[in-house]
């Protein structure tokens, strides 16, 4: 599997995970927190979150692989 589909998947689940283990350990056991009483939102919230910070990191690693073709195509002639 390349690093693209792992960060496609892996980040998401993890996110929901992290949701998850939120409500688990910490949640709202009133219900007057409407995001972090239900554990089926708060997985959602994360799992939504993880797919969330997949673009920061994919836009990223676009950027730096179009900077380092753009620093190898350099005309030789010019000077640095």
């Amino acid at each position: 599997m390349n690093r693209k589909r792992i960060l496609k998947i892996g980040l998401p689940l993890l996110g929901a995970l992290a949701g998850f283990l939120y409500w688990y350990k910490v949640g709202c056991l009133s219900g007057t927190c409407p995001l972090w009483s239900n554990p089926y939102i708060s997985t959602v919230y994360g799992a939504v979150f993880g797919f969330l910070l997949n673009g920061v990191f994919s836009s990223s690693s676009k950027k730096v692989a179009a900077s380092q073709q753009g620093n190898s195509q350099q005309d030789p002639n010019q000077a640095s």
